[in-house]
């Protein structure tokens, strides 16, 4: 067979398979030989690149990071719901709708007690029930009533049968073009199916982008394994995923996706109802909710909704309420809108299940940024379908304003129907013996110093206050974070060591004896190259180019290893601020607390450090009176100096490269002298990390974020909400063309 003819046959094959997963819900083959099989098409159109196609089942995950989102207009507003918990209002909102468009008797539930002929309902367990049917033209306002996934709105646009682009809600009025990240789930086509029925030549499917619940435990499972504090619920998990910048983290999520409308349709009489609509895109390959019903009366969704409170329990996905809305799109026009929710529709929103039981002790749990989160072991409840032990207490500072303690009768919920979290005591129940919980003083794992917020109470030496928002341990080798930190520490803009990532870090740890807990560890590696070659799909060509990314990594400096240790309040910007004033670590380890943070200092301060009395002449490290102290601290704690020794014996160079560049004389007179520069959307010339050098180099000081302290901020391409919030201040604000002009010749890209 040619491979032109049998990459055609995988791809084929593959977007079946994917159809009869997501859609269908009966697999046409095993995972590993999806697997298997997807792999030959990627190695076949790797040999062969003349037969490209975007649309492959390979190019589901993008290879390079995207630089931002651009906001595109929706071409029909995607408008919110209006939501209720009252059964009566849904009986209200079915009646007044009626009586809108002329149904009088059927509002009056004459048709539901004998007139016309009646027949018998139609009913399938997998398809639409007809409550209550009549004869043909009886029946003038017929509802669908669907669950109400609890997800991410999207709204994806193919044309000519191919996926076009893919918008979030955003405003109603315009959303974030997510397409790549969107590209990665599964269950969105990336070709419709024409093969049963005629596709639009546009097509907008509106539905909701999920986290499959089973998806979604273990996920939290693999967190709580590695520290890390759970997500709250698949929604903020969905949400969280979609706007990340790098389609491949995208993808390890595993997101799912449901129709339930839509946009724009050209020619506009390709679909004449909903439930018309529901039917097609099955044809076509987009999965839709096999739950929706098709009812005449009040009392059809009134059932419809009772029916699947119960269900609900077993769906796939977290489902918070029933969506009713009318049925034909002839009389969805006629019913319009307000300026903020369509009048055809309605949502009604079932109520969270609470149940109690006994608090019995706290869990203390150690992220990856350091952070301890209290966790309640309770006695097993069946809560909303499971059985529950486990709960979230959020913060110290949430346990001491409700007043929880161990021993109490609780109150659990789940938040989102899927995480279980404490809502308050049962006071009228409390034990004489119950006991307050106390806050740990150091870090549960590894006994270091921890850190409460915010910094004020920390200053007035406040460890019990009702105000504390978070606890974290601040040593950075700590066990519970060091995997983390590692992985941190390797990847681009850090050491960017080539060849360790996660991947391979877990492997090492995990398959073999190799040391690997520290950060000096990793300069090791190379002594150990006969015990990497016996990994698993390690071969000398990966073993070598992993040691030489090792060795280049070594000579990278120190704002590289600064920022790469994952120091609290030092990121890539105030690493290299502090490298451009100390030439080694060394250097920096002598410096006192007020040093290093110069643009905050009294003027009798800067005049004993020999620095000029205006804080716009000194230099800056984006270090301020409260985060100064942490980042001193921690330089000299027993934990980093044992860290730095440790490096500087692995032969890990620890002076400064950019303060060899600085005493070379930068500009001191430049338009950037002293500015506070942002920087939003991409730029042709520059990437962000070679512009905040540079502009660095040139005296401003780069900040993350637009306040009242701005004094520029420089755009590229798709900027964002900085520049929204720019204009909002009446910041000045340049392109790219702009920029250019100031820059010194010598500078210009």
């Amino acid at each position: 067979m040619s491979p032109k003819k049998r990459i055609t046959e995988l791809r084929a094959l593959l977007h079946r398979a994917n159809r009869a997963y997501y859609v269908d819900h009966d697999p046409i083959m095993s995972d590993p030989e999806f697997d298997r099989l997807l792999a030959e098409l990627a190695e076949l159109e790797a040999q062969h690149p003349e037969f490209d196609d975007p649309d492959s089942p390979t190019r589901r995950i993008g290879e390079e990071p995207l630089k931002g989102f651009k906001t595109v207009e929706h071409a029909v507003p995607m408008l919110s719901i209006d939501n209720t918990y009252s059964e009566e209002e849904v009986r209200k909102w079915v009646q007044r709708v009626m009586k809108s468009l002329g149904a009088e008797r059927q509002a009056a539930g004459e048709l539901e007690e004998g007139a016309g002929k009646k027949k018998k309902s139609k009913k399938s367990d997998d398809g639409p029930r007809l409550f209550e049917a009549v004869d043909p033209g009886e029946v003038e306002v017929a509802f669908v009533v669907d669950p109400k996934i609890d997800g991410v709105a999207l709204s994806l646009r193919y044309e000519k049968g191919r996926l076009a682009r893919a918008l979030t809600r955003g405003d109603g009025q315009k959303g974030d073009d997510v397409t790549a990240n969107v590209r990665t789930i599964n269950a969105v086509p990336l070709i419709l199916d024409g093969s049963q029925r005629t596709i639009p030549d546009i097509l907008e499917i509106r539905g909701e982008a999920y986290i499959p619940i089973a998806e979604f435990e273990r996920m939290n499972a693999e967190r709580e394994k590695e520290g890390l504090e759970p997500f709250m619920n698949p929604r903020n998990a969905c949400s969280g995923a979609l706007k990340q910048l790098d389609p491949r983290n995208v993808a390890k999520r595993k997101l799912a996706f449901v129709a339930h409308g839509r946009g724009k349709i050209r020619p506009e009489n390709s679909f004449s109802n909903y439930s018309e609509l529901l039917g097609a895109l099955g044809d076509y390959g987009v999965p839709v909710n096999a739950g929706w019903r098709l009812c005449a009366t009040v009392e059809g969704v009134i059932e419809t909704i009772h029916d699947y409170e119960k269900a609900r329990r077993d769906a796939p996905y977290a489902v918070d309420g029933m969506v009713a809305r009318v049925d034909s799109f002839a009389q969805q026009r006629e019913l319009g809108a307000t300026s903020k929710s369509p009048r055809w529709c309605i949502a009604y929103k079932y109520p969270a299940e609470r149940k109690t039981t006994k608090l019995e002790k706290v869990e203390f749990q150690v992220g990856k940024t350091g952070k301890i989160t209290p966790r309640a072991v309770m006695a097993p409840v069946l809560l909303a379908g499971t059985t529950v032990q486990h709960a979230t207490l959020h913060n110290f500072g949430e346990i001491r304003r409700k007043d929880i303690r161990i021993g109490d009768t609780v109150v659990v919920e789940k938040a989102g129907e899927i995480i279980p979290q404490v809502i308050e005591p049962v006071l009228s129940e409390r034990p004489k013996n119950a006991k307050k919980i106390r806050a740990p003083r150091e870090c549960p794992v590894c006994g270091g110093p921890v850190e409460v917020e915010p910094p004020s109470l920390e200053e007035a030496g406040d460890f019990e206050s009702s105000e504390e928002t978070a606890r974290r341990c601040v040593n950075p080798e700590c066990p519970a974070q060091i995997r983390e930190k590692l992985i941190w520490f390797a990847a681009r803009g850090q050491m960017d060591i080539e060849g360790l990532g996660e991947k391979t870090i877990d492997q090492i740890r995990e398959e073999s004896d190799i040391p690997l807990e520290h950060f000096a560890d990793i300069f090791t590696l190379a002594e150990h190259r006969d015990k990497l070659l016996e990994l698993d799909r390690m071969g000398e060509k990966k073993v070598d180019n992993l040691i030489a990314g090792i060795e280049k990594a070594r000579s990278a400096g120190l704002s590289r290893v600064l920022a790469g240790m994952g120091i609290r309040h030092v990121g890539a910007t105030t690493s290299r601020s502090l490298a451009k004033l100390y030439p080694d670590i060394d250097a920096l380890l002598q410096a006192d607390e007020p040093a290093l943070r110069p643009k905050t200092l009294k003027k009798d301060e800067a005049r004993a450090l020999g620095l000029p009395e205006d804080p716009k002449q000194r230099p800056s490290t984006n270090l301020g009176r409260d985060t100064a102290p942490v980042v001193h601290d921690y330089l000299h704690s027993k934990v980093a100096r044992k860290t730095f020794d440790a490096l500087r014996k692995a032969g890990v160079d620890l002076t400064s490269h950019e303060y060899k560049q600085a005493s070379k004389g930068a500009a001191v007179d430049t338009p950037f002298s002293g500015k506070t520069v942002v920087l939003t959307g991409s730029l042709e010339n520059y990437t962000r990390e070679e512009l905040t050098d540079l502009l660095t180099a040139l005296g401003a000081r780069v900040s993350s974020s637009v306040s009242k302290k701005t004094d520029l901020v420089i755009a590229g391409e798709s900027p964002g909400s900085k520049l929204d919030k720019a204009e909002e201040l009446g910041v000045e604000v340049w392109d790219e063309a702009a920029l250019l002009k100031q820059l010194p010749k010598e500078a210009r890209a």
